[in-house]
């Protein structure tokens, strides 16, 4: 899905974003677009927004790199959704479920998702990432959600590790106990 979003070259949010220390103001109202659709029509959706090009800048953060080179970046959106799972009321054996998940990897005040809530609902065990900073501010604690807490993405790592393994993370070191 596109949509056109108004026009702010100028806005400090956006000056921000460019230079990797900002936010990416349009991906929530993104988010929303996309699972209103999804939920309602049942199919898989991607939103890229519909942009003027912005003028060139030698300094754009590397994250914001991809996103300066298009004005929809339908491309890319088209790309993810052709490797996304297929949607379906009636599973298959064989198809990824929800209760197939055994852990999910989120930032540690990003918690409010639908989707960290059904899978830990579901017996998925959350592992909260504290370094990765987010502008949401919904942690665990806010929401009861217990899980395990890691430093970084690598201790996340090692916690997955783990668990494939059968090893109790708690048992290495790994993570803290709940």
């Amino acid at each position: 899905m596109v949509a056109r979003f108004p026009d702010d070259p100028d806005s400090p949010l956006l000056q921000a974003y460019r230079q990797g220390r900002g936010v990416d103001a349009l991906a929530g109202a993104e988010a929303v677009i996309s699972h209103l659709v999804t939920r309602h029509c049942g199919l898989p959706c991607a939103h890229a927004p519909a942009l003027q090009p912005l003028p060139l800048d030698p300094t754009v953060a590397e994250r914001a790199c991809a996103e300066e080179l298009g004005y929809t970046f339908l491309p890319c959106v088209l790309v993810g959704l052709s490797r996304a799972p297929h949607l379906c009321d009636r599973p298959q054996p064989g198809d990824l479920q929800a209760h197939h998940i055994q852990a999910v990897v989120t930032p540690y005040a990003a918690c409010g998702g639908a989707a960290l809530l059904a899978l830990s609902e579901g017996g998925a065990l959350p592992i909260f990432v504290q370094e990765n900073t987010t502008a949401l501010q919904v942690p665990p604690t806010a929401l009861g959600l217990s899980g395990i807490t890691v430093a970084n993405y690598r201790e996340a790592i090692g916690v997955l590790a783990a668990l494939k393994a059968g090893i109790d993370p708690h048992r290495l070191g790994l993570a803290p106990k709940p």
